[in-house]
């Protein structure tokens, strides 16, 4: 049995602005290729990770041509939701999204939280599962969302999840999971998407977790800009092979991705920090108004609406949880 795995194409009518193409276009571009790819390796299913669209109420004009495109794949689709595919990070409003409406028209057949779907092929049978996006996902017990049991004594279980999992540690207030977290005995493979990047092929005992990172490259971060799209081929028999298949329709990151924006952010951050410091220095030695202190450092120093803006949000919240410690 041979399976293509893909996640996080965040199809959307309008190009981000860190990007310097159509990014309509090219996110077509990749799904035709994943369309080839299909047919060549002769695939007997298609596997979704969540993320399908970049907003759940996307324009149905965009929706309708990539539903022609979905249609086009040699094998049924199976796909969970992922947090820009629901309202809320409620996988609950899936029904209101056009998500929802693709697998109303049998487009995309969406997987369920609670549900196992049995898939057979010449006497080898495989239980899929999948956990969509939801707002706790990464913030409980990961034995809750990444752990299955095998219910059907299936050959291989796959499990997807469309959560934070990691190889290595995100920074405090950012909900994650590490892989060592995520094993579990009965699941064979487990497929995620959600972290970008994605992460070499895990391997213990027999089991497999994976994620080859987004077909789609949304922001201009260094290490989107020297990533690759890929998608992934799992090939079940006796044994077990994974194996990563680059895209050769896209295109280098530093082609599509504009690093001038990047560059812009970190200076305004850099601009930002400066500010705020030299704003903090004048409150604590003038008995003055906080805010006439910012318009009159920003406009010595020529500073941006934008940095002036956020240094006057930062400080008002700042205020705001001073004055409630002090009741």
């Amino acid at each position: 049995m041979r399976i293509l795995y893909m996640t996080d194409t965040h199809i959307r009518g309008t190009s981000p602005r860190s990007r310097t193409d159509q990014f309509e276009q090219t996110i077509r571009l990749k799904l035709e290729e994943v369309i080839q790819i299909a047919e060549r390796e002769q695939v007997d299913f298609i596997l979704h990770g969540g993320d399908v669209f970049d907003r759940p109420n996307l324009s149905p004009a965009v929706v309708r041509e990539f539903a022609r495109l979905f249609r086009q794949f040699p094998a049924p689709v199976y796909a969970i939701a992922g947090n820009h595919d629901i309202y809320g990070h409620n996988p609950a409003t899936t029904p209101r999204t056009m998500l929802g409406l693709l697998d109303a028209f049998g487009v995309i057949r969406l997987i369920s939280g609670d549900e196992k779907v049995k898939l057979e092929k010449d006497g080898l049978v495989i239980q899929l599962s999948g956990q969509p996006f939801h707002y706790d996902l990464d913030k409980r017990d990961p034995k809750a969302d990444y752990h299955v049991q095998n219910e059907m004594e299936a050959d291989y279980c796959i499990h997807m999840v469309h959560g934070m999992l990691v190889d290595r540690a995100l920074p405090d207030g950012v909900p994650h999971t590490m892989i060592h977290d995520a094993w579990s005995d009965d699941v064979d493979i487990l497929l995620t998407g959600h972290y970008h990047a994605g992460f070499p092929v895990q391997h213990r005992d027999g089991k497999y977790i994976v994620n080859p990172g987004a077909l789609a490259r949304i922001n201009n971060h260094p290490s989107e800009i020297r990533r690759m799209p890929q998608v992934v081929l799992l090939e079940l028999g006796r044994d077990v092979d994974v194996r990563f298949i680059p895209l050769t329709c896209a295109k280098r990151g530093d082609e599509v991705l504009d690093r001038s924006y990047l560059e812009k952010a970190a200076y305004r951050q850099e601009q930002l920090t400066s500010f705020v410091q030299q704003v903090r220095s004048a409150a604590d030695f003038q008995a003055i108004d906080v805010l006439d202190i910012i318009d009159e450092i920003s406009r010595m120093n020529d500073v941006e609406d934008e940095v002036k803006f956020e240094a006057q949000r930062r400080i008002a919240i700042e205020q705001e949880a001073g004055g409630e410690s002090g009741h």
